[in-house]
């Protein structure tokens, strides 16, 4: 069990679900409507932190670490995406977390998108940060020289947190996890997504570029496109600002919500 932390050092929360212990960093008045964070591949809780300060004072935001990754150990084998949004769908309904809105980056966004096909019912407003995988470009090859051409256009420091996380979760989890990824068909899973929905990119962001990230809009039954000008892929961690102004006004405007905390 955590007490929210409402400074700038945020709480843990532990939750035995999904066979595992499920961590969770937690920031934000506990009084405040919940926030869930998915993070992108091999990334952890500690690259929401940024997005997570700017927007505490509204909001509890809760940073989950995904089975294998973070602080929340993962089974031998690495989770395809199914088995990834299965566990977070245990984790939402195990923490009291359904209908919240969830904001996700990059990978994050096709856990959520496939959480919506088998528990459309634990989803809340959606923000999809920089959604992956662009169908037009569906290779290892393309896809890791998007990412290093994205790489200059993001604060620093984020490549330390990302060798950490990476470190941390193995070489051999990351990349069948990326391969999981890539076959993933996430543009035939959109519909399914029927609460609101924001696509947000960076507008340069070589990950998710623009012609992808509207086609990505207008496969969603409610979706709607926002772009941050100047801004990368991880708009997290290097535009949390800007990501923050987007998301207060999905917040609730009564109390929190009903949670169940492990």
């Amino acid at each position: 069990m955590a007490v929210a932390a409402v400074t700038g050092r945020p709480a843990a929360e532990f939750t035995e679900v999904a066979g595992t212990r499920v961590h969770a960093s937690v920031l934000g008045p506990a009084d405040a409507p919940d926030v869930v964070c998915v993070p992108g591949l091999g990334c952890s809780h500690r690259y929401f932190l940024p997005f997570a300060r700017r927007l505490a004072p509204a909001a509890r935001v809760v940073a989950v670490d995904l089975p294998g990754f973070g602080r929340t150990p993962g089974p031998r084998t690495a989770l395809d995406v199914r088995g990834l949004s299965l566990a977070l769908a245990h984790w939402l309904r195990a923490t009291g977390r359904d209908g919240v809105p969830l904001v996700a980056n990059s990978a994050g966004c096709q856990v959520v998108v496939d959480l919506a096909v088998h528990s459309p019912d634990l989803l809340g407003p959606v923000v999809l940060n920089g959604p992956t995988m662009d169908r037009h470009a569906r290779s290892p090859l393309r896809q890791i020289g998007r990412l290093l051409a994205g790489a200059p256009r993001e604060r620093p420091t984020l490549g330390l947190v990302l060798v950490k996380d990476y470190f941390e979760a193995g070489p051999r989890r990351i990349i069948t996890t990326f391969r999981y990824l890539l076959a993933d068909p996430v543009e035939q899973k959109l519909h399914h997504v029927r609460t609101p929905a924001l696509v947000v990119r960076g507008s340069r962001d070589p990950v998710a570029p623009g012609p992808w990230a509207r086609e990505v809009v207008a496969l969603l039954p409610d979706g709607r496109y926002v772009e941050v000008p100047g801004a990368g892929h991880t708009l997290n961690y290097s535009a949390p600002e800007e990501l923050a102004a987007i998301v207060r006004p999905l917040l609730p405007r009564a109390g929190p919500q009903h949670r169940r905390e492990g």
